[in-house]
């Protein structure tokens, strides 16, 4: 049996190193021709950039899997063993999950120092300082431990109360997941970033209307002033209900006409319209179920094969250990769908931004991959596993955009694995 779940998070690894390899040597490739929407030194720059990120996430990949082994190995009893000091269940299990949990966040937080300060230091996109990174990494610290203890004791709870705990659990976690999404604008507005109600009335009223036109209610549309952080640009809409938040990072306003602004939120709001949100969360149930069903029914065999009692926090910490597995697996079918998605929150957002609603939105897909240094082209394996978004040359394509450059199709399959 262990020996099964072994090689079972070995294939994923595998599939996931290959996925990672075959992108990089694309890019590689692709970095080296004509260039496409970007000025060429921009071209490079940006391709450049994503090989980086991927080298970085191809080593992330490996040290999971060292730590997924040893956690396998001995982790989980030794640090269980190290806590026999506390005899009140309820505490030891809450205890041993987060150590668990603050375990593998210590262990990621060097790729998190080198992304931020390496990483996007040369390529233009950091903007914090690193007393700001500091604050904000002991914030979400505390944040985890408290917020994470209330959340590991309520599925103990639930674990010693009911048989059928899983399907409970699930319910309470799914729960916890929606209300998380419903109070994300509020929390980034308490902790990290300071929202300010947009002043400039004309571009408000704008995007009212469109707001109007597609039935979305509103509590306001705010200013981030993210630009302390980072150079990137977006847009969120947050919360549920009439609490929702329009939030737009200050770095978008700087960078795109009012137009341009208008259509990206038209698209947004075509995701409102057509029912994507709640689509997504559905998915993201019927994902966390699967998962949930299948650690409530595990065999017995399985825990003595590992050496561990099948306590709660044992339970726990394997399903945080193999849910990266399921949501691998589950990644093309909800990329698949969520890519359909995008195309038709494309066409809702150019019909609300009147005529020429297709140029403004193309020109704000262009100008986004140029701000943000996204390569514009990727390989077919990588887009299958890792995509939630069209790539840029299709939705332009489909907005009617005369893509010139490189052959996209003869680059398929084609890799230069120079890692």
């Amino acid at each position: 049996m262990l020996t099964m779940i072994i090689g079972i998070y070995s294939i994923y690894v595998l599939i996931s190193i290959y996925t990672s390899i075959m992108q990089i040597g694309y890019i590689n490739q692709a970095k080296r021709q004509e260039a496409v929407l970007l000025a060429p030194s921009e071209f490079l720059k940006a391709g450049n950039y994503a090989v980086a990120k991927e080298k970085l996430s191809l080593l992330n990949t490996f040290v999971e899997y060292f730590i997924f082994l040893a956690w396998i190995g001995f982790g989980i009893s030794y640090l269980a063993d190290e806590l026999y000091f506390l005899q009140e269940e309820a505490f030891k299990n809450i205890a041993v999950v987060m150590g668990f949990i603050l375990i593998n966040y210590i262990v990621s937080l060097p790729f998190g120092y080198y992304e931020k300060f390496v990483l996007d230091q040369e390529f233009g996109f950091n903007k914090s300082s690193l007393g700001q990174w500091i604050k904000d990494t002991l914030i979400s610290f505390v944040m985890m431990i408290l917020f994470g203890s209330l959340v590991v004791w309520g599925v103990y709870l639930i674990m010693s109360s009911f048989e059928l705990w899983w399907l409970w659990s699930f319910v309470f976690i799914f729960t916890v997941i929606v209300l998380v999404n419903m109070l994300y604008p509020t929390f980034r507005a308490m902790f990290f970033d300071k929202l300010t109600p947009l002043k400039d009335e004309n571009l408000d009223a704008e995007i009212k209307r469109l707001m109007d036109a597609t039935g979305f209610v509103s509590s306001g549309v705010f200013v981030s002033d993210a630009s302390k952080r980072d150079a990137r640009l977006n847009a969120y809409f947050g919360g549920f209900g009439k609490a929702k938040k329009v939030v737009l990072f200050d770095t978008l306003l700087e960078k795109l006409s009012t137009k341009e602004l208008l259509a990206v939120l038209g698209h947004e709001l075509g995701h409102f319209a057509h029912g994507d949100v709640y689509k997504n969360i559905a998915m993201l149930g019927v994902m966390l179920f699967a998962m949930f069903a299948v650690f409530g029914n595990l065999p017995e065999s399985l825990y003595l094969s590992l050496g561990l009692s099948q306590e709660p926090y044992v339970v726990m910490i394997l399903f945080v250990l193999f849910m990266p597995i399921l949501g691998f697996l589950m990644m093309p079918i909800m990329g698949y769908v969520s890519r359909k998605y995008e195309y038709a929150a494309d066409k809702t957002g150019s019909e609300l931004g009147g005529k020429g609603g297709e140029i403004e939105l193309a020109n704000a897909l262009v100008k986004l991959v140029a701000e943000n240094k996204s390569f514009p082209l990727s390989h077919p394996v990588y887009i299958f596993f890792h995509y939630t978004h069209p790539p840029v040359i299709e939705r332009l394509k489909v907005l009617g955009m005369d893509i010139k450059g490189i052959d996209t199709n003869a680059l398929e399959g084609k890799c230069e694995a120079n890692i």
